[in-house]
């Protein structure tokens, strides 16, 4: 299945025991051209007080979209935080046909084609995109997964991409469950042919299954994850390679180019069967950053926006408490009506 499939109708959210009210959620959509002319879907949740706070530009994980964010967002906006969000290039509706949606993505735009370089691209150009749109604010990067290593990365390079202007336009990094390293790293001999075919076929799309009871303790969610049209379990060659390759370079190297005056919060569930929790407090340790917190949730899985048992909640409270925390806030408002 690729770019050019039946439109498929946007999923609804499965609802459990441990499910928000989802009634107060209120957000703008829009499609816009990026750095290259390419449509991306993007979705700005405004702050619902008075005098907003802070900005989030919000990079998804892989195989993911941002519609099932909306609760978390939501969340956001409720506590004076706005959230600029977009379906990233390769994934979501940037590169499949939606329902509601026909016509807008552009022709060129295929299911999981992308790389690092081209992701680093995107968020450079939608960060210059929300700090103009919300001048004064500060912004902060934050990612789950896949985007919370992107976001890690952004900071860490000396070169393009990003420009050394666009990295001092962040006030503060957030990467939860950031895919580092795996937990269960794939042979060498596997690794190498990786590499060896994100040279020959870099654009070819090939299954990328995985176990989806790693995602969270709750069985609903995990078979929602499986089902989703927009969440197919595919990458290409270049890609995969990239995300193997560029969190491991985080780790061994790159931590050092980190500049020091960057906060950065790392949220990591301790029994994550996808991206090692050890991976990331490496990572953390390394990082020369003066002002940086770990904070580690015992025994929640990967997906921590959707885990049970009150994590997301917690996730979403250490979030707020820690970018508000980093913000210059007097009397706090009451939200807007």
């Amino acid at each position: 299945m690729t770019g050019s499939s039946p439109s498929p109708e946007p999923p609804v959210q499965p609802q459990s025991q441990d499910s928000p009210d989802r009634a107060h959620q209120a957000f703008t959509e829009t499609w816009q051209p990026g750095v290259d002319g390419l449509n991306f879907y993007t979705r700005t949740y405004a702050a619902r007080t008075t005098t907003p706070r802070a900005v989030i530009l919000f990079v998804h994980g892989y195989a993911e979209y941002i519609a099932e964010y909306d609760w978390l967002h939501s969340r956001y906006a409720a506590s004076g935080i706005t959230v600029f969000a977009f379906d990233q290039r390769g994934f979501g509706y940037t590169a499949l046909e939606a329902r509601g949606h026909e016509g807008k993505r552009s022709k060129n735009s295929r299911y999981a084609v992308t790389s690092w370089k081209e992701q680093l691209i995107d968020i450079e150009w939608w960060l210059q995109y929300v700090t103009k749109t919300h001048p004064g604010l500060p912004v902060f990067l934050m990612g789950p997964s896949m985007g919370g290593a992107l976001s890690l990365a952004f900071v860490t390079r000396k070169s393009e991409p990003p420009t050394q202007e666009s990295v001092s336009l962040v006030s503060g990094v957030v990467a939860t469950s950031p895919f580092l390293r795996q937990t269960q790293p794939i042979p060498r001999i596997l690794s190498y042919v990786l590499k060896l075919m994100s040279v020959l076929f870099p654009r070819i799309v090939f299954p990328l299954p995985a176990d989806t009871d790693d995602y969270t303790h709750d069985d609903a969610v995990n078979e929602h994850i499986a089902n989703d049209p927009f969440c197919m379990q595919k990458g290409t060659f270049k890609h995969v390679h990239d995300m193997l390759t560029g969190g491991e370079d985080l780790i061994r190297t790159s931590y050092q180019q980190w500049p020091e005056h960057i906060p950065v919060l790392i949220v990591h569930g301790t029994g994550d069967k996808i991206a090692s929790c050890e991976g990331a407090q490496e990572f953390y340790e390394k990082l020369p950053a003066i002002d940086k917190t770990f904070f580690p949730i015992p025994d929640a899985y990967h997906e921590l926006a959707r885990e049970v048992g009150g994590v997301k909640e917690t996730l979403v409270e250490q979030c707020i408490t820690w970018i508000l925390g980093r913000v210059k806030v007097t009397v706090p408002d009451e939200p807007s009506t």
